[in-house]
């Protein structure tokens, strides 16, 4: 957390941190004091247990441990809350993500494969709740939620298209086979992840996951069939013997 030095009239300096001061409209007591952070981090959980269409008010506030003024004043509103909680989501679950499908020290195919073990691993965790806040969210929706339906999609989009670029990276450092379809690839590879989560939520075990990962990269481009072509392109050509 970042933090801002003040100075009062007197001259001397105080510390204003991150943690949120509000005033209960509930009553003329002390002031309401929170952690904005843990109150987020609590309903991002809640969220991704339950949905948003399946968590309620009550127990969004319940979980963050703060009024109801509280969290109008801190947060705006329900819709508010869950965008700024998906962004929180996004923001840790990004750390382990892309750190593995940047790695510049192992080549394409051992990024997806690591990125399949990490998966297995992140989806199973007991200080979570199980499977992905992403992978899920926004598929039923009540019609008014279109905005929310939207927004989640956009997100599953963006992680895919991450994947597709890394592929066409390995695709230009030789890889991955030239004639490669990318795109199609990484949309395999994204529905499998997302199929990841709904197993993890069905109470799979960390290893049926990881199995599951690695027999979803079977499906990975051959590199030999391109020096096979190759070879066959030389042994072809007019004069070769």
């Amino acid at each position: 957390m970042t933090s801002k030095i003040i100075k009062n009239r007197k001259g001397r300096e105080n510390e204003v941190r991150d943690t949120q001061v509000h005033d209960s409209k509930r009553g003329r007591g002390r002031p309401v004091v929170f952690d904005r952070a843990v109150a987020l981090h609590a309903a991002m959980k809640l969220f991704w247990e339950r949905g948003y269409e399946g968590t309620s008010f009550d127990e969004l506030i319940s979980a963050m441990g703060i009024s109801a003024s509280s969290f109008y004043n801190s947060f705006g509103s329900k819709e508010a809350l869950y965008c700024e909680a998906t962004r929180t989501y996004l923001e840790w679950a990004g750390q382990w993500f892309f750190a593995i499908l940047h790695d510049p020290s192992i080549d394409t195919r051992s990024a997806f494969a690591r990125l399949f073990e990490a998966t297995a691993e992140e989806f199973t965790r007991g200080d979570h709740p199980p499977g992905c806040m992403i992978s899920l969210a926004g598929t039923h929706c009540a019609p008014g939620m279109q905005s929310i339906r939207d927004m989640m999609a956009e997100h599953r989009a963006f992680s895919e298209g991450a994947m597709a670029d890394r592929m066409r990276k390995g695709v230009a450092s030789g890889d991955i086979p030239r004639d490669t379809d990318c795109d199609m690839l990484a949309a395999y590879y994204s529905a499998v992840a997302r199929g990841l989560a709904v197993q993890a939520r069905d109470g799979a075990s960390r290893e049926k996951l990881s199995e599951i990962g690695r027999l979803a990269m079977r499906a990975w481009p051959a590199a030999g069939k391109v020096g096979e072509s190759a070879v066959a392109s030389v042994a072809n050509r007019p004069g070769h013997e």
